[in-house]
C-alpha cells in the first residue's frame, strides 16, 4: 500500500464531466500506480448531470490513496475545475489530466520524472500520434497558433490539458480568482522555465468526447480578452486604416471638384462604403464592449466556480 503523508510527493488532479463507466477504469489506473514518496489524487466533478458524483462517492472507500473529491455547484468548464482541483493539491509537484484515458495514467510517470530531473516550472506533453476527432486536432492546433500570437508561447511548445507543475507556479496561477480562467495564461504570465515531453496517446475507449465548437469560443473569448490586449490593438490598426482611406477619398473628392472631373455616382458603390466604415466601428465597438463587459463582471465578483461540497477519503494504515 503506498505511504499517506500530509505533504505527498505527487498530487494528480482530474476534472471530471460526465465520464461515465469510465470512471472505474480511471480509479483501478491509480490503484496501480507505483511511485515513492507518496501521492494524493483529487478528483473535480465539473457539474456532472449522469450520476458521475455519486459514483466517485461509491468508490471511495476501496480507494487505497488518499482522495479529495471536489463537487461544483454547477458546470463551470474545464479550467475553472481544474484551478479549482490546483487548490486542494499539497503534492511537492502537481500532475493533472483527463478523465477520458485517451493519456493512460502510467505516462504521468514521465511527466513527474521529467519534473524531477529537469529544472523548470512546468512540463507539457505532446504526443506523436494524436487520437482525437479532426474537429479537436484542428480546433487544437488554432489555439495553439492564436497562443503563440497573443501570449507569447514558445514556437514548437504544444499546450496540453496533460501537464505537470511544481508547488511553487501552482500557489502563483492559484491566486487568480477572476472568472474567466485559462489556465495555460496563467502559466505563461508566471512562468518561461517549460519543459516538454512525449507521452502516447491512445484512442478513447468509451464514452465521447464533450469538447465542442461552443467551448472552443469559450476558450478562445478568455484568450484573447483576458490574458491579452492585442484585439484592442488590431481595432486601432483597423481605425486607423480606415481614418487614411477615409482621408485619401476625401483628396480624390476635393481634387475632382477642383478640377471639374467627371464623377460618376453609383448607390452600390455608395452603400458598400458604408456597410464598410459601419461594420468596423461596430467591430470596434464590440471589442471594447466585450473588454469593458468582463472587467465590469470581474470587478462585481462573479465567481470563479461555486462548491457544492467537498469529501476527503483517508484509506486506514495497514
Amino acid at each position: 500500500m503506498p505511504p499517506v503523508s500530509s505533504k505527498p510527493l505527487v498530487t494528480f488532479v482530474v476534472p471530471l464531466h460526465n465520464t461515465g463507466a469510465s470512471l472505474t477504469k480511471l480509479l483501478d489506473a491509480f490503484r496501480l500506480l507505483p511511485i515513492d514518496g507518496g501521492w494524493n489524487l483529487v478528483l473535480v466533478n465539473d457539474g456532472s448531470s449522469d450520476g458521475t458524483g455519486s459514483w466517485v462517492r461509491t468508490h471511495l472507500a476501496s480507494m487505497p490513496i488518499p482522495v479529495i473529491f471536489v463537487d461544483l455547484a454547477r458546470n463551470f468548464g474545464e479550467h475553472a475545475a481544474v484551478l479549482e482541483g490546483y487548490r486542494h493539491a499539497n503534492g511537492q509537484f502537481v500532475i493533472n489530466l483527463d478523465d477520458d484515458l485517451q493519456n493512460p495514467v502510467s505516462e504521468a510517470l514521465k511527466v513527474l520524472d521529467f519534473l524531477r530531473s529537469h529544472d523548470c516550472d512546468v512540463v507539457y506533453t505532446w504526443f506523436k500520434d494524436k487520437r482525437h476527432s479532426l474537429l479537436r486536432n484542428a480546433g487544437s492546433w488554432l489555439t495553439n497558433l492564436c497562443a503563440t500570437l497573443l501570449l507569447g508561447k514558445p514556437l514548437g511548445l504544444y499546450l496540453s490539458s496533460f501537464r505537470g507543475l511544481r508547488r511553487e507556479l501552482v500557489a502563483r496561477i492559484t491566486s487568480y480568482n477572476g472568472p474567466y480562467p485559462y489556465i495555460d495564461g496563467l502559466i505563461l504570465e508566471a512562468t518561461n522555465r517549460i519543459g516538454s515531453v512525449e507521452v502516447d496517446h491512445v484512442e478513447r475507449e468509451e464514452g465521447k468526447s464533450g469538447y465542442t465548437l461552443r467551448k472552443l469560443l469559450r476558450l478562445w473569448m478568455n484568450m484573447f480578452f483576458n490574458f491579452s490586449i492585442i484585439p484592442l490593438r488590431f481595432a486601432s490598426i483597423i481605425g486607423f486604416l480606415l481614418c487614411l482611406l477615409g482621408l485619401v477619398l476625401l483628396i480624390i473628392a476635393i481634387g475632382e471638384h477642383l478640377y471639374d472631373t467627371p464623377v460618376t455616382s453609383g448607390w452600390a458603390s455608395l452603400m458598400a462604403a458604408i456597410a464598410l466604415f459601419s461594420g468596423a466601428q461596430l467591430l470596434m465597438l464590440g471589442l471594447i464592449g466585450e473588454y469593458v463587459g468582463r472587467t465590469y463582471m470581474t470587478v462585481s465578483g462573479k465567481p470563479q466556480s461555486h462548491l457544492l461540497s467537498i469529501t476527503t477519503h483517508i484509506p486506514p494504515v495497514q
